[in-house]
């Protein structure tokens, strides 16, 4: 509904007026207009563009990536893509949860790229974007005359919610401690904010693919990524600003983009076996060829009871993130096998959720190996930062069909002053933090 982002809700039917349109809505407007003219000048470039076909695999030959193969959707036509390189820029992910904006991403290409023998980072950052429980999949700044409002929190004892930065986790631990809901209240009303709307995204450029330099290639050679699909270490633990997602992606677009053409140009043709094609063929369409089992639907909704409650991905604790990955490991071994696909669209959905289901077990392992508090991680057991320890990246890799955490440090020439006492270093205090 357009009542609570809105003054007045347009007909049936109408886009609203542009001076009332929220953020989130006036942003996807903009963004759509901006598509279409990069869309006319890609077709005059001479490049061809083929729409609506759902990528599944990378191609891999010689070490190399060699392009991608997947599904057209209204059909279900397999298709191969060749290439002599390959940027991926599949944004990134969640688990469907009703909020801003990620309930159409995935983590496709991190699940992509992590099954090729890339590393993935940044999966412990939860992103904590909030939103009004009146209209969730809005993101929730009320508007009056075009300018965002967004008024005084409180929680449930009256009391203003304590704010530590830019997309903080204070709504989640205002309800943690007991004092939820939370009242946004403004000049044109009061709504309910709540937070988790991106349930399963990270920290916007701090979650993706582990770069190899800043050509934005990575460790597969003819592989590049940009955008969210890029772990480009843009951001840390929490968000920086404003637009800083968007800039970041306009660079790492065009780095992505150059350094791709470059390699290409260099790069010979690989020598993609049939049998590759073929194992690759019987893989995508396994699900559909399945007379039993269990639908793609069914099982995003076991993820999501499992991983969206606040009390596993925003406020952690060893016990409950293991207990989380018991079943988490569940879904991967007994029912992800068995997914099962009526038609190319349902195909699709089967393909999603091995990839949110995969997503899952990266962000509950790179939470559990991460024994401290930085940012948008968050853990009731360890509620201190240590920067002794933990002034490095969480790589997540597969080795021998198993996922691996590995240990990045942050460069010498990066780190805060260790003179500095932690009190002046750390002003904000978390909750426990002083306790310890």
């Amino acid at each position: 509904s357009w009542d609570v982002a809105f003054e007045a809700e347009p007909p049936h039917g109408a886009s609203p007026p542009r001076s009332r349109l929220g953020p989130c809505q006036a942003q996807h407007l903009g963004w759509r207009k901006h598509a279409e003219i990069l869309r006319k000048q890609v077709l005059k470039s001479g490049a061809r563009i083929m729409d609506r076909i759902t990528i599944v695999e990378l191609l891999k030959a010689d070490g190399k990536i060699a392009g991608a193969v997947g599904i057209a959707v209204e059909s279900g036509e397999f298709c191969v893509l060749e290439a002599k390189a390959t940027v991926m820029a599949a944004g990134a992910g969640g688990f469907k949860p009703p909020g801003w904006p990620i309930h159409g991403l995935t983590s496709d290409g991190d699940a992509m790229a992590y099954r090729a023998g890339a590393e993935i980072t940044g999966k412990e950052y939860s992103d904590p974007h909030p939103t009004n429980a009146e209209s969730p999949a809005y993101f929730g700044s009320i508007m009056r005359g075009g300018r965002p409002i967004f008024g005084q929190l409180l929680n449930a004892e009256g009391q203003p919610v304590k704010g530590r930065g830019t997309l903080f986790l204070d709504l989640e631990f205002e309800a943690h401690a007991g004092r939820a809901p939370i009242t946004q209240r403004t000049p044109v009303g009061e709504f309910t904010r709540i937070g988790g709307a991106a349930a399963g995204m990270s920290v916007h450029k701090a979650e993706g693919i582990w770069p190899a330099g800043t050509d934005c290639s990575t460790s597969l050679p003819g592989l590049y990524a940009a955008g969210d699909a890029l772990g480009n270490m843009q951001s840390g633990a929490v968000y920086a600003a404003i637009g800083m997602a968007l800039s970041g992606a306009s660079v790492t677009g065009a780095r992505a983009g150059w350094s791709a053409a470059e390699y290409a140009l260099q790069a010979g043709e690989a020598a993609i076996s049939a049998d590759t094609v073929s194992q690759l063929k019987t893989a995508v369409y396994g699900p559909l060829e399945r007379k039993g089992g269990f639908g793609p639907r069914w099982v995003t909704q076991v993820l999501q009871n499992t991983m969206l409650p606040y009390y596993i991905l925003y406020i952690k604790h060893g016990d409950r993130l293991q207990a989380a990955l018991t079943l988490v490991e569940f879904l991967r071994d007994h029912l992800v096998p068995k997914l099962r696909a009526e038609d190319p669209h349902e195909l699709r959905l089967a393909h999603e959720t091995r990839n949110m289901v995969l997503n899952a077990e990266m962000r509950l392992r790179a939470s559990l190996v991460r024994t401290e508090s930085r940012g948008c991680h968050y853990r009731e057991d360890y509620p201190r930062r240590d920067d002794e320890n933990w002034l490095a990246w969480v790589l997540l890799k597969e080795q021998d069909g198993k996922m691996v955490t590995l240990k990045e440090p942050v460069p010498q020439e990066w780190r805060p002053d260790g003179s500095i006492p932690y009190e002046k270093r750390y002003p904000w205090r978390l909750p426990g933090e002083d306790a310890r």
